[in-house]
């Protein structure tokens, strides 16, 4: 893709053209002020804090820099500079004008930033306030839903409202319906009229209906803010006096057919449509040491390499569509990889190693839900152990070379303590447990063996890779495979992908995911949203939507 219209992830505070971030003790502010001249494509204005895939590569940036930049900080509130609007959701015109891939993949990148919030407001102890000052429809409230509370400004105006089906003809699509549900509770019925009402609902009843928490006048808003961010942040265990680690940029050398970091390479092979990651071990072995962590900061090579995968992932995700197949790959020593381990599992309560753990477990995230299909090659100097192992866990098969008549040089996995849950998957389950539906005689037959490298029959017998072919069979094998998957329908690869990685129980984070590949997905393409009389379309321009009245 040329680089006039690659997207890039990487941003800064000094760059920001839509969020404005306030530090005050314990409670940072990030405050909507979205430039409507500033959206990411030509096409559109974002009026009325109405926000494109830029805002939110802004929004995912802040968040970030107040986690790892700012461990004093406490509670996040999220209000707006702009008078009577908070957010009115995800841009409608640029949604109109989008492709349906732009369109997918802006919603689940969304979804994924707003999961982040909840996830560290579980794991390490950050909280969130949506301070609603304004109008508050669509994406907008799905923001504040991200949020622990939500306190509404009662001045007879402010609405919250999921206005998607009524208007637009599909639905909210980053975890509207499914936390008006599964977190706030609000009854189906009530839900049923909010979702399909325009106007929204505000004051007291919104409070009555659990769509905010409080409702608050405008005289005592402000202070009402303040009290509460401060009372979350006297719950939390992030540190006061700690410093922060600097986000420097990434060094990422971008290639016609390759992204090249420091510890990671995407190599592209575009005649097959396949892209090959391969992700380096530390060449040295990490210390446990608190000190030695903390004097690393920036250069900690668990941080740059969570940092550097995700942001490949995230390239290779929106800049590179036509690449189906993601091969995945390991290099260097696994000694080492299991010393980073050790590191992390021995000060896993220390905010800045919990943070980089936080990373992670998002970053292997980002795989499962990645619309690609995903196999794990592990050949002569790959070193799939312990958190690199989690890479081949989350692939959809797994192939490794057996040697059996060069033991020293045949490739080895290793099981360690990070595979039995410290990266949980969005079910909640590690990826073992899902491997294994939870089931104890297999788990048991794998911790027997942890901590020891396996050679491709040894890991086979446990479950642990899908095939175990020789020297002799490998090229033809790995080969046939891949051909095989490139030229199945993506479109049913995606769905299958999906269903089968996500077999354990369901919970709010998946039916979000779910919803988005299926419902969504499907809605996006129908005429009754995009084609030309569709709702999406004629949006804005004084037309009826005119829909096929078939129910499918």
């Amino acid at each position: 893709m040329s680089n006039d219209l690659r997207v890039n992830y990487q941003t800064q505070p000094s760059q920001y053209k839509h969020w404005k971030l306030e530090f005050n003790g314990s409670v940072a502010t990030l405050k909507a002020d979205f430039d409507e001249n500033a959206g990411l494509r030509p096409g559109y204005k974002l009026k009325l804090n109405s926000y494109d895939l830029g805002v939110d590569i802004e929004l995912n940036d802040a968040i970030n820099r107040i986690r790892f930049e700012h461990p004093e900080v406490r509670t996040v509130v999220l209000t707006s500079a702009k008078e009577k609007v908070f957010c009115s959701g995800a841009n409608i015109f640029m949604l109109g004008v989008s492709s349906h891939a732009w369109k997918v993949n802006f919603c689940k990148f969304t979804n994924e930033t707003r999961n982040g919030l909840e996830d560290s407001s579980a794991h390490s102890g950050l909280k969130f306030i949506a301070a609603v000052n304004g109008a508050c429809a669509g994406g907008g409230y799905e923001v504040a839903l991200a949020c622990d509370e939500i306190i509404l400004v009662d001045d007879r105006s402010s609405a919250v409202s999921l206005p998607e089906v009524p208007l637009l003809g599909v639905l909210p699509g980053t975890g509207g319906l499914t936390r008006v549900t599964d977190k706030r509770k609000v009854r189906h019925d009530l839900a049923d009229i909010f979702c399909t009402s325009v106007e929204g609902v505000r004051g007291k009843k919104a409070v009555d209906w659990r769509l905010v928490d409080q409702a608050v006048k405008p005289a005592q808003f402000a202070e009402a803010v303040q009290k509460r961010a401060l009372e979350l942040a006297e719950k939390s265990d992030r540190p006061a006096d700690a410093k922060g680690v600097a986000l420097t940029p990434l060094n990422c050398k971008i290639e016609a057919d390759a992204l090249r970091y420091s510890n990671v390479a995407v190599e592209i092979d575009r005649a097959k449509r396949i892209a090959t990651f391969t992700v380096k071990a530390p060449v040295a072995s990490i210390e446990s040491a608190q000190n030695a962590i903390e004097t690393a900061a920036s250069n900690w090579y668990p941080f740059v390499l969570a940092r550097e995968l995700d942001d490949a992932i995230l390239q290779m995700r929106t800049n590179e569509l036509d690449i189906g197949t993601w091969v995945w790959k390991t290099q260097g020593d696994a000694a080492n990889v299991l010393a980073m381990d050790s590191a992390l599992m021995a000060n896993k309560d220390h905010w800045f190693v919990r943070e980089t753990i936080g990373l992670l477990r998002r970053t292997l995230s980002r795989i499962d839900v990645s619309s690609r299909s995903l196999f794990a090659f592990i050949e002569e100097g790959s070193c799939f152990a312990g958190t690199f192992l989690e890479l081949a866990l989350a692939c959809d098969r797994s192939y490794q070379l057996a040697l059996p008549d060069d033991e020293a040089a045949a490739p080895k996995i290793t099981v360690s303590d990070v595979n039995f849950g410290l990266y949980p998957m969005a079910t909640g389950q590690s990826r073992l447990a899902r491997r294994f539906y939870d089931e104890t005689p297999a788990l048991e037959a794998v911790r027997a063996v942890a901590g020891k490298p396996l050679d491709a029959d040894a890991a086979f017998a446990v479950g642990l890779v899908t095939a175990n072919p020789d020297d002799i069979d490998w090229a033809d094998e790995v080969r046939i495979a891949l051909e095989e998957r490139v030229a199945m329908s993506p479109d049913a690869l995606t769905g299958m992908e999906a269903n089968l990685r996500f077999n354990g129980k369901e919970n709010m984070v998946t039916r979000v995911f779910g919803r988005l590949t299926a419902w969504q997905n499907w809605i996006f393409q129908r005429p009754n949203a995009v084609g030309e009389k569709g709702a999406l379309k004629v949006y804005g321009k004084g037309d009826k939507a005119a829909f096929d009245w078939n129910r499918v």
